[in-house]
């Protein structure tokens, strides 16, 4: 596991790769999935912090979140101040407030 600082740039240089990866769904405990991180320009760095986090913590615990905020670095003060904003940041905060985990899966390039 890396150990984050306060540079999210710093941190995401650190994650491994996400080439192959076509998006994340998240999943709640029914099934449904709740929210979906494409490999897209702009949600690149939420894609690789989510993937880091699936193969750490085996899904996105409040633990697990809490160490994703800490990965954002200088982000996760912003989004603190402004909800709405950031909210791939604002899920794990909503994960931590609700202490309830959502499953991560990874879908590759060409599972579709």
């Amino acid at each position: 596991m890396i150990q984050p600082g306060a540079s999210f740039k710093d941190n995401l240089a650190q994650l491994p790769s996400i080439e192959g990866v076509a998006r994340i769904d998240l999943i709640d405990a029914s099934g449904a999935v709740v929210a979906r991180i494409p490999n897209e320009a702009g949600k690149q760095g939420s894609l690789s912090v989510y993937q880091y986090l699936g193969q750490h913590f085996g899904a996105l615990t409040p633990e697990a979140a809490e160490h994703g905020l800490a990965i954002f670095g200088e982000h996760t003060a912003d989004a603190k101040a402004r909800p709405g904003a950031h909210p791939n940041i604002d899920r794990l905060l909503d994960v931590i407030a609700r202490g309830v985990p959502l499953n991560i899966e990874v879908a590759l390039v060409g599972s579709d």
